[in-house]
């Protein structure tokens, strides 16, 4: 196995750092305090091929590859995991569904205008009393004719305030459980469909999250992506190519409060020289490296395995699992580990360690927690289903 980057790699690579750090670091912390969307950056990273880097030329996208993805996606998170949220969202949890399941006129009219950066895409499954079950969500779609009736509340959308487009999975037949799920792809801007509240996050803050409520929204048959009662495969089959977007979110903030420590391990002076000489602080930034170089070995593991699968068709859930797994609970050690290296600096706003801490928690819970990929993983191995 080659582990070394081609030329093309190491340009998307090097092309989104530039952008991270001239563009988005220094906005990063005023968006995470206002909360708000970052619209001119987020058109930007249109503008440069990042909304849709796996999307062939011909549906708007840059039309390269999974590694390339995972790699720009790193180096946007490394500087603000919000930004990388939406991108992530964007890439993974929309475009992918479309472009895997969806019709030619579908891929045209609802790819295009999000992966060339003229619109955002965002993904909704979570409902407030359904979060991994799947199957006990309560909003409904009733067929007449050539429309689908919809109602409900879907929670915990995405870039739901700022998205044109949302893949949304709705109940049409509750009898048969989660094979009576059913994917949809609803705009924002058609009678029926209404904002709910915004949530008021602890990390990603700039990463717009909110409900989205359904009243007889019509939704015409040729919107429905895939047949009825395929929804739910469809949705965990988003998800693995989404799991593999946050573990790379996960590796971004692990690095960015890794290089922190570094630097401040080497600056700061305690008992008359630097405390990196010290045995208490040595260890951790080794074990904070260790982990590192173990989730990106993971990632390019798991993204190559979705590149093939874009072949054979195979899934890459396992992959998917672990990497997510294992780069999200070492984003988490290496936030806490960098903050106490920091000691009271680390839990001042004044620089961003604190916001790495925060950033951190929420790539063990969306997309999978942790229990649920221990779960997956496990059942995988074991056969189970």
């Amino acid at each position: 196995m080659d582990l070394q980057l081609s030329e093309e790699h190491q340009m998307i690579r090097d092309a989104a750092r530039d952008f991270a750090q001239n563009e988005i670091a220094k906005v990063a912390a005023h968006y995470d305090e206002s909360g708000e969307f970052p619209y001119e950056t987020v058109k930007k990273m249109g503008n440069l091929g990042f909304m849709g880097i796996e999307v062939p030329e011909e549906y708007g996208g840059a039309g390269l590859d999974a590694l390339a993805y995972v790699l720009a996606l790193e180096e946007i998170n490394k500087v603000d995991a919000a930004h990388g949220t939406i991108m992530s969202v964007n890439n993974s949890l929309y475009c992918y569904g479309i472009l895997r399941f969806g019709t030619e006129e579908q891929k045209q009219r609802y790819v295009t205008p999000v992966a060339s950066g003229q619109k955002t895409g965002a993904y909704s499954l979570t409902e407030p009393m359904s979060g991994s079950d799947a199957a006990t969500m309560k909003s409904h779609a009733v067929r007449e004719g050539d429309y689908y009736v919809i109602n409900g509340t879907k929670s915990w959308v995405t870039s739901g305030p700022a998205a044109h487009l949302i893949l949304v999975f709705i109940m049409t037949d509750p009898e048969r459980g989660h094979r009576g799920i059913t994917a949809f792809l609803v705009e924002n801007d058609k009678p029926g469909f209404h904002l709910g509240r915004k949530e008021d996050k602890l990390g990603i803050r700039a990463s717009a999250t909110s409900e989205i409520h359904f009243e007889d929204y019509r939704c015409p048959v040729e919107a429905r992506l895939g047949e009825e009662g395929e929804g739910f495969k469809i949705a965990m089959t988003v998800l693995d190519a989404g799991r593999i977007g946050i573990a790379a979110q996960s590796l971004g903030i692990a690095e960015a409060a890794y290089e922190a420590s570094l630097q401040y391990a080497r600056e700061r002076e305690a008992f008359g020289g630097p405390i990196g000489r010290f045995q208490g602080i040595q260890w951790k930034i080794a074990d904070m490296k260790c982990r590192i170089e173990a989730s990106r070995l993971l990632m390019y593991q798991a993204a190559l395995a979705k590149e093939a699968s874009k072949k054979s068709g195979a899934r890459f859930t396992t992959e998917a699992s672990i990497a997510k797994l294992y780069a999200s609970e070492t984003a988490m050690f290496c936030a806490h580990q960098a903050v106490q290296i920091h000691a009271g600096m680390g839990y001042s706003k004044e620089l961003p360690v604190e916001r790495y801490f925060r950033d951190a928690k929420i790539t063990e819970i969306y997309e999978g927690t942790s229990e649920i990929q221990r779960m997956v993983i496990a059942r995988n191995e074991l056969g189970l289903r």
